[in-house]
């Protein structure tokens, strides 16, 4: 089996030239490592076979759904917005804040759509995800690019370490797009219920959630 094939890109413009075999790969239902305003991630298209791909590599259950990335909110518009996910969409994306929002509909794929039937959508400020994200049909999936329990990558040889320690071949393409510096995560606020809840406090402080929305609870 084929190792997986690392794509530099520092450096280089980000239009379809330099895109174009991420992208084409991406189409053939391959997967990716890509850099985040947080850490490496590993990702493809958010399809059933998309998301299992991912899910099988992280040795993930349906238990443990993917988030995914968009190009904004009108990438999502099956979801259901409260006005104040709208409200903390419009002030912290693009960012490091991944909502929680109800799929009612089921729009996604399980493995994305979780058993409560939520579905997590951020919007990354990284240049390469954002150019990414233009010349692709779906959006892509998101999930830290490491071995189960082990450190985040913030180079490419880091994810592309932890994809060959995970079994991944041929079918991963790792998008070199420089070092990242030492970043919490995203912050999570699940905003499928009455009221906005932090599951998760990262990179956006709640402070600064409640500077924009002072109804935000939890945290």
């Amino acid at each position: 089996m084929r190792e997986p094939t690392l794509l530099d890109l520092r450096g280089s413009g980000l239009g379809r030239a330099a895109l174009g075999p991420a992208a084409a790969h991406l189409a053939r239902g391959g997967i990716v490592a890509y850099p985040t305003e947080t850490v490496y991630g590993f990702g493809g298209p958010c399809t059933p076979a998309g998301v299992a791909r991912i899910q099988r590599l992280k040795r993930r259950s349906g238990e443990q759904p993917l988030l995914i990335l968009l190009r904004g909110p009108e990438d999502a518009v099956g979801l259901r917005w409260p006005d104040e996910a709208r409200t903390l969409a419009s002030v912290f994306w693009p960012g490091p804040l991944t909502l929680v929002l109800s799929d009612p509909d089921r729009i996604f794929p399980d493995g994305v759509r979780s058993k409560e039937g939520t579905v997590a959508v951020r919007v990354s400020p990284h240049p390469l995800v954002a150019a990414l994200l233009e010349f692709v049909a779906t959006p892509l999936t998101s999930t830290s690019a490491n071995v189960p329990g082990g450190p985040p990558a913030l180079t490419a040889q880091d994810a592309l370490d932890a994809a060959m320690r995970l079994g991944a071949g041929e079918e991963m393409l790792v998008l070199d797009g420089g070092s990242l510096p030492p970043s919490g995560p995203s912050t999570i606020v699940d905003c499928s219920g009455d009221v906005p809840v932090v599951v998760r406090e990262g990179s956006v402080s709640a402070s600064r959630l409640r500077s924009a929305l002072p109804e935000v609870h939890g945290h």
